[in-house]
C-alpha cells in the first residue's frame, strides 16, 4: 500500500528537507571553458553536497562518465555555416536525442534548463508531456551572441534575439532564474511574463582574499588583470589602448587570463603599443595565484549578465575597475565611482588606473572593502536559493496533478 500524501504544515516541512532528484540540462557541461559552465558546474557540485541527486544531460564524451554521478550524454549538433565560429566562442550545441531526454526527463524531480536553444526547447515540451515540473535560467545574453557577427550594439537584432528566446523556450516557464537584477529588467522589458528570480551564480569560497609575493617575472610591475573570454564585447582591446595611456606604462604589466578567436589580434595590439601583455588561459589554482599577485583588476566588457571573473577578483582582494555599460550587469558592483569608467573610453579607463597607482593606501584600504562585499554572493546561499524555486516549481506541479 503506497504512502498517504501528507498535507498542510507537515507536507510543506516534509517537502523542504527532503532531497531531491535533480536534472540539469545544458548544451555544454564538461568543458570549463566559460563563465556559464564554471557556474553550471559549481552548482551541480553544490546540490550534490547539500544531498541532492543531480544528473546531467549534455552534449559529452565517454570518458566524461563518472560512475558516482550518472549522466545522459548526447553527441553535437553541428552547425552549417556558422560551425567553426561557434567553436571560436567555445560553445558547443548537443544534438537532441528524444529517446534520451524522455529517459532523463522521467527520472526527475524537478528539471532546469541553463540554455535557450534546441535541447531545451525539445525537454521542456516533454517535460510538460509528463507532468514534470521544470524551471529555466537565463545564462545567454543575446548581446553575447550577436557580437560575434558584428551587431552587438544593433538594439533591434537583439530585441529579436530576446522575442526569438521568449517564444521558443521562455513562454512555457512560470520560474525563471536571473543571475542579476539587470537581466531581470531585460526580460520585463522584452515581455518576459514568468516569476524571475534573481540569484546570483555565486562566488566560489576558494577565491578569498590573500596575497603572495610576485613570481620574478612579475617582480617590480604593477600588475593588471582582467579575466574572460577574448571576444569582441570583452573589450580587451579598450585595456590594451588604456595601458598605452597610462603615464605609468612602463611600471604596467597587464595580463588577459583567457582564450578566445581574439587573441592574435589582441596581442598584435599589445605589441604595436609597445606594452607589457601576457595572453594566457590559467586553470583555477594557477588563477587564484595570480590574483594574490596582481594590483588591480580591470573589467571592460560592455556586455555582462552578471561577470563571475570580476565577482572572484574582487572576493580574492583586487579592486575593480568596470565599465559602466547600460548593457551590463557588473557596473551594480562597484562601491564608488573610482572603480567605474566610461564604456569604451581608454582615456578615461587609463585615467582611474593612475588614480590607483598614484593612491596606494586608499587602494589598499578598498581591497578589503572588496573582499568584505564578496559575502553578499555567498555560493552555498545562492544554491538553497535555487532549491526554494525548485521546491515552489515542485508544488505548483502538486497542485495541478491534485486538482488543488
Amino acid at each position: 500500500m503506497s504512502n498517504p500524501i501528507p498535507s498542510g504544515d507537515s507536507a510543506a516541512a516534509s517537502a523542504a528537507q527532503a532531497p531531491l532528484k535533480i536534472l540539469l540540462v545544458t548544451d555544454q557541461f564538461y568543458d570549463a571553458n566559460n563563465g556559464m559552465t564554471i557556474s553550471s558546474r559549481r552548482f551541480a557540485a553544490v546540490l550534490r553536497a547539500h544531498g541532492h541527486e543531480v544528473r546531467i544531460l549534455s552534449y559529452g564524451k565517454p570518458e566524461n562518465l563518472d560512475p558516482e554521478h550518472p549522466a545522459y550524454l548526447l553527441s553535437k549538433q553541428y552547425i552549417p555555416v556558422f560551425d567553426n565560429l561557434v567553436a571560436s566562442q567555445g560553445m558547443v550545441f548537443a544534438k537532441v536525442d528524444t529517446a534520451i531526454l524522455d529517459e532523463a526527463i522521467r527520472w526527475a524531480d524537478v528539471v532546469h534548463f541553463l540554455t535557450p536553444f534546441a535541447l531545451s526547447h525539445a525537454g521542456i515540451l516533454l517535460a510538460r508531456k509528463y507532468g514534470v515540473p521544470y524551471t529555466a535560467a537565463f545564462h545567454v545574453q543575446p548581446e553575447n551572441v550577436t557580437s560575434s557577427i558584428h551587431l552587438g550594439k544593433v538594439d533591434w537584432v537583439n530585441d529579436c534575439v530576446y522575442n526569438w528566446f521568449r517564444h521558443y523556450v521562455f513562454r512555457y516557464c512560470s520560474h525563471i532564474h536571473c543571475p542579476s537584477e539587470f537581466i531581470a529588467g531585460e526580460l520585463r522589458r522584452h515581455g518576459y511574463t514568468a516569476q524571475l528570480h534573481v540569484i546570483s551564480n555565486g562566488i566560489d569560497p576558494d577565491f578569498r582574499y590573500q596575497k603572495l609575493p610576485k613570481d620574478p617575472e612579475l617582480d617590480g610591475k604593477f600588475v593588471i588583470l582582467m579575466v574572460g573570454r577574448l571576444s569582441i564585447e570583452k573589450r580587451q582591446d579598450v585595456l590594451v589602448d588604456a595601458v598605452a595611456k597610462s603615464k605609468y606604462r612602463d611600471r604596467i604589466r597587464l595580463v588577459l587570463a583567457g582564450k578566445g578567436p581574439r587573441k592574435e589580434q589582441i596581442a598584435r595590439r599589445g605589441a604595436k603599443r609597445g606594452i607589457d601583455l601576457t595572453i594566457q588561459f590559467f586553470p583555477k589554482p594557477e588563477l587564484l595565484r595570480l590574483i594574490a599577485m596582481s594590483d588591480l583588476y580591470v573589467h571592460a566588457a560592455d556586455m555582462e549578465i552578471e561577470a563571475m571573473s570580476c565577482m572572484e577578483a574582487f572576493a580574492g582582494g583586487l579592486v575593480p575597475i568596470i565599465a559602466n555599460s547600460s548593457k551590463s550587469a557588473t557596473p551594480q558592483f562597484a562601491l564608488d565611482d573610482r572603480s567605474l569608467f566610461a564604456a569604451g573610453d581608454s582615456a578615461d579607463l587609463a585615467r582611474k588606473i593612475d588614480y590607483w597607482i598614484e593612491h596606494p593606501q586608499e587602494k589598499a584600504e578598498m581591497e578589503h572593502r572588496y573582499a568584505a562585499s564578496a559575502e553578499a554572493y555567498n555560493l552555498d546561499r545562492c544554491v538553497r536559493q535555487a532549491e526554494d524555486m525548485f521546491r515552489m516549481a515542485i508544488a505548483e506541479q502538486q497542485e495541478i496533478a491534485y486538482g488543488a
